[in-house]
């Protein structure tokens, strides 16, 4: 079954158009007079384009006792302008046959649309006004921090598993602000005050701060002349400060939490370890932590799975996760699910042996072979997607990452061999490094 699956993967890559296969044939990429980046990815198999743009602030980059200010600004900018009534901007896309939306990460904050190609003119205009011209009153603060405060609380404060990641994260790091949550933490997200988000908006809102990135049914030179005449004419702040944060110590000691909360329907063991990012021209490292991350805990041909679920039967699930898309300093993570009768402590045993009996067994050369075969289809079926693409850009450019560095990902992914995994797994499971954590019930504490 396996065989027949990666027969099928590679005869559906074969048969995808000629154009999804050039992606560099389909990028180029510009900057305007006054710093602002532009991408173009042309793609001119249906009459729509998505815009995007994309701040180089994000969580991570907020000042000290204001947690949530970045994602806070993200709501206030469907809040209006001089221009635009609140509301208007979503009113406008949705008239035109549009969608839109915005999300805040640690990196950045972006802004899209999804629109008809010929409304990409409409969609420039209002996004550059806004870029520059945002009006905040009482009234807007008032309501939008009620409306956080709510998000927060559906999405937090009433998930035991969120509020546990919540604090293993705040373990994880020491010192670097990806230990603070994107919504904020509640305490500070009460006091946001229209000082603060002014503050925010003045000093990261620069088309010398931003990305464009538009895909679709354009070309370069229609999406140059758009941008220069909407974006280029904004001056850019001359005082926009270097992009640094605090960053970790080294860390030597290994921390453990236990979260209990009568709520938890399905306790759980994680465990997380700081790790590096992908960074520009030096991806190896993370290429093969995806590798190992995919090795160990994707789908059920997975090392954990078949040791830990049908193996000795201790999990009902166990997983294993890597990201490296991220400006600083990440997280490789694995995680159990016992099994009925299984307690959580035998749980965490079962993870480690499992882990320790990889790092003797090493990498079966077939599952990385069928692994990259998966990996390399994704990646091609992802170009039918140019909103996906749009994202794949914007997320690099705001991380750290070049356009270059995007395209050889692949390549990078592909070139991984059996000792660039081990050595990278000898490295990141350092416990030193580590946060181990129980999700609990209150009955089931040991």
């Amino acid at each position: 079954m396996l065989r027949l699956a990666a027969a099928a993967i590679t005869l559906a890559a074969l048969a995808l158009p000629v154009q999804a296969q050039g992606i560099k044939d389909m990028v180029t990429d510009f900057t305007l007079s006054n710093g602002m980046e532009v991408v173009v990815i042309e793609d001119h198999r249906a009459p729509v384009v998505v815009h995007m743009v994309w701040y180089r602030a994000g969580a991570a980059d907020e000042t000290p006792g204001v947690s949530g200010v970045a994602h806070f600004l993200e709501h206030l900018l469907f809040k209006g302008t001089d221009k635009l009534a609140p509301g208007e901007f979503s009113e406008t896309v949705a008239e035109n046959g549009g969608t839109d939306n915005a999300f805040t990460g640690q990196d950045y904050t972006a802004y899209f649309q999804r629109v008809a190609a010929d409304r990409l003119d409409l969609m420039m205009e209002m996004e550059s006004d806004r870029m520059v011209n945002l009006k905040l009153d009482a009234e807007a603060i008032r309501t939008e921090r009620d409306v956080i405060i709510e998000e927060r609380n559906q999405r937090t404060e009433n998930n035991a598993g969120a509020l546990y990641r919540e604090q293993a994260m705040a373990a994880q790091y020491l010192n670097h602000p990806y230990g603070i949550p994107v919504i904020g933490w509640k305490h500070e997200m009460e006091n946001l005050s229209q000082a603060d988000a002014r503050a925010f908006y003045d000093r990261f809102y620069t088309p010398n701060n931003a990305v464009l990135v538009v895909a679709g049914d354009v070309t370069p030179d229609e999406v140059k002349a758009l941008a220069e005449k909407h974006y280029g004419v904004l001056e850019p702040n001359a005082e926009l400060p270097k992009r640094a944060r605090p960053q970790e110590p080294p860390q030597t000691a290994a921390r453990r939490l236990t979260f209990k909360d009568p709520r938890v329907a399905q306790p759980y063991v994680s465990r997380s370890y700081l790790a590096p990012e992908r960074d520009a021209g030096a991806q190896k490292e993370a290429a093969a932590l995806t590798m190992l991350a995919e090795i160990l805990g994707s789908g059920q041909t997975s090392v954990l799975s078949e040791k830990l679920q049908f193996g000795n039967k201790k999990a009902l699930y166990a997983s294993a996760y890597y990201s490296g898309l991220s400006l600083d300093d990440t997280t490789f993570g694995i995680y159990i699910v016992p099994a009925e009768g299984v307690t959580l402590e035998e749980g965490e045993a079962a993870l480690d042996q499992a882990i320790a009996e990889f790092l003797q067994e090493g990498v079966d050369p077939e599952q990385l072979a069928r692994i990259k075969l998966q990996l390399k289809a994704s990646e091609i079926y992802m170009r039918d997607d140019v909103g996906a693409l749009a994202r794949q850009y914007g997320a690099a450019l705001t991380q750290g990452l070049t356009i270059q560095d995007v395209q050889d990902w692949p390549e990078a992914l592909a070139a991984v061999t059996e000792d660039d995994i081990m050595a990278a797994a000898r490295a990141v499971f350092d416990k030193d490094k580590s946060v181990t954590g129980w999700l609990t019930t209150q009955e089931m504490t040991q």
